[in-house]
Order: structure tokens, then C-alpha cells, then sequence
């Protein structure tokens, strides 16, 4: 077992109540009115229940913005007497699991509400509910395309006015001399514009930093992260990405797509802003967290389409990242959003660049076509293509540890948002120094031919009619630099320039990434693989015979941008389908595949991808497809959280209260129980209710007695429940008076009557498997009689996971 110690301390004592999970409150002063059972099991002699002192990392958490679900660890016996003091430092290690996160509620509480109203739903009903769905997907599609074509329309006028003043300054002083004016002049707009974004995302949204992915990733799993599709992170996150872009920082625009195609997804579908407080009045079916991940899934492939004009990329990143469920008809919609997004995109900028109706821009990233008989590959350059993709993952996984560290030391050291500013500013003006530096110093001169579309040709101290070779890879947007690497004909680049292009831009994108901006990590990847990649093309051709007849620098460009990508995001069936669909040839689908599948499993050997990484070190309970190898020894008894508070079907309003407002277990989830006479006696279950079904009965007063003497105007219906949805009130804002308090509350009609159950012998892969493949929050243990004993939450099985020394428990923190 691993050495769990650290920041938390132990007792055993039997007579000390443990704190349950995600749905178990521990009852503090409560009364004895609702039940908490105290039992405690021994596995095989090494597990044993301990008592958790959680640790609280936050000076001042926010108790709106998410409940602390709190679990027991399981321990050895040897180290359950420890205790270390309180750590003042954040926490900055993936052995951590935070107890900030809440999970989605996937699975639907089927209470006699719901059935109520879906029985009373005519066939017509559900076919307009059907249409609805669809109509949401068309709308989702097309904001996001408009929201990449904005995007794109302004990066590329901000960059050419920055370039285009940048060019004359340095025309004017290469002459005269005085060149380092013009480097002041590069490294001063480049830090006021990326300053302008990143003090937008320090100050008023966090959340939108970096490119949203690995938050998309955690979200489609299941787990709520705080403020990850509200409104104002979609316009931080969009205002952001526009000002790294033009600000000339090693970033690109794409990532970000997927973050702001799932904000659209999750606003849209619910007919209504929070934000704004204006609410449509429409789509209000869809107001539960089972709709909105769904809708959610269909704005990243949105996004994705949008970002490489690639449907079916887009299809299968949501598939592969994500939905618990899947059908036909979800891929269908999801298809249609991203097919509708590509046009969308498409129609718009054909209009801006005065070709109406000429779809020629399918995504953000353009590779240009693949399709002239030079870039055919044979079948003895298979095993170079294999070697580059192992090269691939080894740089990958080189790019993963050094951003890695960095991010510790970041966490660390730079958590104020003036720092973070500073930073970025810092890596603004460094760019633009080492860009101007590499510029000045190359002496990589080539003619100006009428085929090359170099949009900023910068002579410099080249001769009449030539060009730095050097300034087409810095002097223009990532964008464009991956595809001159792709298609400018061979003797366009020479290989020293390559070789220091590649060093620079690879530590330059490292150092980059994490900053507190809204950019991607897709273009960088690519530029540098095209660049070592054209590197490694034009060395074969000179080192074999009859190689430049063969060995296209461009055809190599590609297959090595493919294997860096590969090797930092360890994607593997999306990414094929969005770069085989990017370069509009699926010639090349089988050699990337293998490519992007060797560079997998070189840098899988030392270290995760980088988004898993970045998940890690935010210590999200993120769930894998599978349970850890090692984990069938464990079963649902030395797994579960215990003991588990519950509620009697008719409760004491005083006793919901007290429980819900305990500040110690800020729970989500109660199971229900019949009364029995015996207080240290489980009841047998008969429901489950939530915390924010709770809320909503306290707030409208719904109490037997209110009911009885028909004070209640109206019988509460799910369009209460669904209004509230999804800020639920917290439950300090709900008055309830002491006369109140001693009124008892019928939770028979509200609550879910047919919970997923397991019992104790159950073992953690068979566990694992029924709440990852339905979406669950709460999974009930129950023993031979049907009597509550434990119950099962995401923390419980995250906390698992293989480390180098077979499997291990993480800690728990309330980062």
C-alpha cells in the first residue's frame, strides 16, 4: 500500500463516528431521529475502516461553489496512529484527490414525479421532445461555428496589423541600422496584447486557462468541475485565446474550440442564462444533468469539428473522451452538430473572403491537400514512419515531464494572479526576442518564387528577390508556418534552420503551456513534429540514393507533426480521423495510425499524456474505462464508505435541516430507509433522495402537515425542481422557524425508489464497471436482508489507482 500518511490523521476507535462519502453524512448534533449506523468490517486482515481528519487547503472555501464530499481511507492497521500537522502549502502532487468535486447525476431519479409526468407524455409529446433535441444539435452546431469564425477573423487581422508594423520597422532600420529598436518594438506589442488576455483570465475567470480540454475530459466523465460552462468563461475564454494568438506566444486556437463549443452546448440546451438571469422559457425538459452531458458531449465534437473541419474527428473525441452512454442516435446528433458547425464555419468565412459559396475553409487549421503524386509513400518507408513515431513519443514524453515540473513549480511558487500576469508577459517578450534573435542570426536565404504563399516575406540582409528562410517559421502564425512546413516545395528550408527552429519552438511551447491564458497545445505540437519531421525528409533524401526522388520533405512534415502531436496528447482514434480529414487524403489514415500508435506506446512507457497529467495535478476523481488490474482482492465491504446516515420515509423537518446544515459533511445523496425500533439496527432500504431535492422541499415548505390543512397552493411538480436546477439554493439561504422545525416531511413521492444496489461480496472491478458504465453518483451496499450497510461513490473508486509498486490509495485533500 502506498504511504497514505501524509496530511491526514487516524483514529481506530470504534465508539468515534467515520465520515461517509458522497451522500453519507456523518450526523453531528442531529438528534437521533435520523439513523446512523456504525458498523465496522475487516477484510483480509490488512484493510481495516479508519476515521478521516480531512485537510482543508483553502483559507476561505466557498460553500456555493461545491460540497466537500468527504470519505474514509482504507489503511493498514501499522500506520493509522500517525498524524502530521496541518501543510500550509498547496497541494502540488497527482497523489492527491480533492474533495471539491462533485459528480454528475447521470442516472435519473425515477420518483413518482417523473413517472407521473412521463406517463402522462403522449406519443407526440415525445416526438416533439425528439425534434427538440435536434433543433438544440442545429444551434449548438452553428454557434460554435460562428464563434471560430469570430475567432479567426479577429486573430488574423490583429496578427497581420502586428506583423505588417513589424516588417516596415525592421525594413526602415535595416538600412540605417538600429535593429534593436525593432526588437523593443516586437517584444513591447507582444507583451501588451498577451497581457491584455491573461489579466482577463487571472482576474475575472481562472477557469478559462490553458485550453479547457482536460476540464471537458473531466466533465464528460462525470465530475462537476465549478464553472466550467458558464457564460462568462466563455467570453474570457474567447477574448483570451484571440490576444495569446496575436500576441505571438507558442499556442493555437484550436484546443480552446472544444472548451467553447461544450459552454455553447451546455447554455443553449437549457433554454435559459443563469448568468444573465433571463430564462426562455424553452427547453426546460432538458434542465438535468442526464440531458445537458449528453448536449455537452455534442459541443466538443462541435468544436472540434470547427477547429480542423473534421465531423467525424469531432464524433469520435466525444466518443473516446467521454459519454457513459452511447447509441445511434446520440452519434447521430452529435454528427449533425458537427457536420452543421463545419458548414457553418465554412459559409461565413467564404463571405468574408469575397468567395461566397466557395467552401474552402472547413476548419480553423487548413493543411492544404495532400494530393499530388510526389507525397504517395511506399511500403519500405513504413518502418521509417514506425522510427519517427517512437522519436515522437519520446519527445512527447520529454514535453509531458518538463511541463509537468513546471506546473509544480507553478502551483507553488506563481498561484497570485499579478505573478501569472508577469509571467506571461515575461514569456511574450522571450518569444519575441528569440524569434527576432533566430531571424537576425540565420543567414538561410531563399528565392521569392511566385508559387510560395508567404503572406509577411521578410528580405532582411538577404539579396534583391530572396527571402529569410528563418522569418516564414516565426514571423506569421502558428497556422500558416505548419502548413508552408507541409507544402513549400523541397530546398525551400535548410536543415540547420530546421534543427534550431525545432530546439527553440519546442522548449518555448513547453514553457507556454500552463500559463494563466486561454491557448491550445495542438498547433505547437504540430509545428514542431512538421519541422523535425521536414528535418528527418530532407536528411533521407540526401543520405540515400535516388532519395530526392521519393523522400518529400512535406510528405515527412506530416508524419512527424502526427507523431509529436501523438506523442504529448496520446489520442489515438480521434486524432487519425481529425488529421486524415484535415489533409483531405485517407491515403495516409494507415501510416498515422501506426504512427500515432507507436508514439502511444513509446512515451505511455514513461509518463501520461499530458491532458491526464494536468487532471492529475488538479486532483479530479476521474474514472478510467477500466478498474485498476490488481483491484479483484477488493470488494465492495473494504471499499465503501461507512457508516451511512439515513432517512426515515417520513422525517422530522428539524432533523433535514440540522443534517444538511452540518458544515463538517456537505453531503449530496441519503438513502431512505423503513423505521426500525433499534437505533444501532440498519434499516432496509426503500429510496434514495438528494441534497438538492431536499432544498427545494424545505424551500416550498413541503410538509405533512402543511398538507393536511391545504395551506400548500399548488402540488409541487418537477418544473420546481427543474427551475432550481442548477444553482440549487444553499441551505443557509432557507429560513426554516422553530414551529417548522417540529413538522415532519413525507419523502415517499420525491425521492428514488429503485437505487442501484450491490451487496458486500461484490468485487471492485464488477463495482467499478456498473457505475462507470451508468453514470452513477451513488451506488448503495447493502447486506443479505437488504439493510443498508455502506454506500459507494466516485472518490471511493478514484482513489484507486496502479503505481510502480502494484496498487495504491491516494490522499484526500479539500484543494
Amino acid at each position: 500500500m502506498a504511504n497514505i500518511t501524509k496530511k491526514v490523521s487516524w483514529s481506530s476507535r470504534g465508539d468515534e463516528p467515520a465520515p461517509a462519502g458522497e451522500g453519507t453524512p456523518l450526523l453531528n448534533g442531529a438528534g437521533g431521529a435520523a439513523r446512523s449506523y456504525s458498523r465496522q468490517f475487516s477484510g483480509s486482515g490488512i484493510f481495516q475502516i479508519g476515521r478521516l481528519s480531512t485537510v482543508d487547503l483553502e483559507e476561505d472555501p466557498a460553500p456555493e461553489e461545491a460540497s466537500y464530499e468527504i470519505i474514509p481511507f482504507i489503511l493498514s492497521p501499522c500506520v493509522q496512529e500517525s498524524a502530521i500537522s496541518r501543510p500550509k502549502e498547496i497541494p502540488h502532487n497527482e497523489k492527491l484527490l480533492s474533495l471539491k468535486y462533485e459528480s454528475l447525476d447521470y442516472d435519473n431519479s425515477e420518483n413518482q414525479l417523473f413517472l407521473e409526468e412521463e406517463r402522462r407524455m403522449s406519443y407526440m409529446g415525445f416526438r416533439c421532445l425528439e425534434i427538440s433535441r435536434w433543433v438544440v444539435c442545429a444551434l449548438i452546431g452553428i454557434l460554435t461555428g460562428l464563434i471560430a469564425c469570430f475567432i479567426d477573423i479577429v486573430v488574423e487581422n490583429l496578427a497581420g496589423l502586428k506583423y505588417k508594423v513589424i516588417k516596415e520597422n525592421i525594413e526602415k532600420f535595416t538600412e540605417a541600422g538600429g535593429l534593436s529598436i525593432s526588437l523593443i518594438l516586437w517584444a513591447f506589442l507582444n507583451s501588451v496584447i498577451v497581457m491584455m488576455g491573461a489579466i482577463i483570465v487571472a482576474f475575472f475567470e481562472p477557469i478559462a486557462a490553458g485550453s479547457g480540454i482536460p476540464q471537458i475530459k473531466c466533465y464528460l466523465n462525470g465530475v462537476k468541475i465549478p464553472r466550467v460552462v458558464r457564460l462568462k468563461t466563455l467570453v474570457v475564454k474567447v477574448c483570451g485565446v484571440i490576444c495569446s494568438v496575436a500576441g505571438g506566444l507558442a499556442v493555437g486556437k484550436e484546443g480552446p474550440m472544444i472548451h467553447s463549443g461544450a459552454v455553447v452546448a451546455a447554455g443553449v440546451s437549457q433554454g435559459r442564462s443563469t448568468s444573465l438571469k433571463k430564462d426562455f422559457k424553452i427547453f426546460e425538459y432538458f434542465r438535468r444533468d442526464t440531458e445537458k452531458r449528453d448536449f455537452v458531449s455534442a459541443g466538443a465534437a462541435a468544436g472540434v469539428s470547427a477547429a480542423f473541419g473534421a465531423p467525424v474527428g469531432g464524433v469520435l473525441f466525444s466518443l473516446e473522451e467521454g459519454a457513459s452512454f452511447w447509441n445511434q442516435m446520440l452519434t447521430w446528433r452529435i454528427f449533425f452538430a458537427s457536420m452543421i458547425s463545419t458548414f457553418t464555419l465554412n459559409f461565413f468565412l467564404s463571405i468574408y473572403h469575397n468567395k461566397t459559396g466557395e467552401l474552402s475553409n472547413p476548419g480553423l487549421i487548413n493543411f492544404g491537400r495532400f494530393d499530388s503524386d510526389s507525397v504517395e509513400y511506399n511500403l519500405y518507408e513504413i518502418p521509417l514512419f514506425i522510427c519517427m513515431g517512437a522519436l515522437g513519443g519520446l519527445l512527447g514524453a520529454l514535453f509531458n515531464v518538463l511541463n509537468y515540473w513546471l506546473t509544480i513549480f507553478r502551483i507553488r511558487y506563481i498561484h497570485r494572479p499579478c505573478l501569472q500576469v508577469m509571467e506571461a508577459m515575461l514569456v511574450a517578450a522571450v518569444t519575441a526576442t528569440v524569434s527576432f534573435a533566430m531571424i537576425y542570426f540565420s543567414d538561410d536565404c531563399q528565392p521569392l518564387g511566385e508559387d510560395q504563399a508567404e503572406n509577411y516575406p521578410l528580405q532582411l540582409f538577404c539579396a534583391d528577390g530572396e527571402y529569410n528562410s528563418m522569418a516564414t517559421a516565426f514571423f506569421n502564425t502558428p497556422e500558416r508556418s505548419v502548413r508552408s512546413l507541409f507544402h513549400n516545395p523541397p530546398g525551400s528550408y535548410n536543415p540547420p534552420t530546421l534543427g534550431v527552429f525545432t530546439l527553440t519552438y519546442f522548449f518555448l511551447a513547453c514553457w507556454t503551456y500552463g500559463l494563466t491564458v486561454s491557448a491550445g497545445v495542438f498547433i505547437p505540437s504540430l509545428l514542431i513534429g512538421a519541422a523535425w519531421g521536414r528535418l528527418f525528409g530532407i536528411m533521407l533524401a540526401h543520405i540515400t540514393p535516388y532519395g530526392s526522388i521519393w523522400a518529400d520533405p512535406g510528405k515527412y512534415a506530416l508524419i512527424g507533426a502526427a507523431a509529436q502531436l501523438g506523442g504529448i496528447v496520446r489520442m489515438t482514434l480521434s486524432l487519425t480521423v481529425i488529421l486524415v480529414e484535415a489533409t483531405g487524403n485517407v491515403t495516409y489514415g494507415f501510416p498515422i495510425m501506426l504512427v500515432l500508435m507507436t508514439a502511444k506506446i513509446v512515451g505511455d512507457y514513461f509518463v501520461e499524456g499530458l491532458y491526464d497529467i494536468h487532471i492529475k495535478l488538479q486532483s479530479v476523481p476521474f474514472l478510467h474505462w477500466e478498474a485498476p488490474a490488481t483491484s479483484h482482492a477488493l470488494t465492495a465491504r473494504e471499499v465503501m464508505s461507512s457508516p451511512v446516515t439515513c432517512f426515515n420515509r417520513v422525517e422530522k423537518v428539524g432533523t433535514i435541516v440540522d443534517v444538511l446544515s452540518n458544515t463538517s459533511t456537505n453531503h449530496n445523496g441519503f438513502p431512505v430507509v423503513t423505521r426500525v425500533m433499534d437505533d444501532d439496527e440498519p434499516g432496509k432500504i426503500c429510496g434514495l433522495i438528494l441534497r438538492s431535492q431536499l432544498i427545494v422541499l424545505l424551500k416550498h415548505k413541503v410538509f405533512v402537515e402543511r398538507t393536511r390543512s391545504r395551506l400548500n397552493q399548488r402540488k409541487l411538480q418537477l418544473k420546481d425542481f427543474r427551475d432550481a436546477y442548477p444553482r440549487f439554493p444553499p441551505i443557509q439561504s432557507i429560513h426554516v422557524s422553530q414551529d417548522e422545525r417540529e413538522c415532519m416531511m413525507d419523502l415517499t413521492e420525491f425521492m428514488n425508489p429503485t437505487p442501484y444496489t450491490v451487496t458486500q461480496e461484490t468485487s471492485l472491478p464488477r463495482v467499478f464497471k456498473l457505475f462507470r458504465a451508468l453514470g452513477l453518483r451513488h451506488l448503495v451496499v447493502v447486506d443479505s436482508e437488504n439493510r443498508v450497510v455502506g454506500l459507494v461513490t466516485r472518490k471511493d473508486l478514484a482513489r484507486y489507482h496502479l503505481g510502480k509498486h502494484g496498487l495504491e490509495e491516494l490522499q484526500l485533500a479539500q484543494t
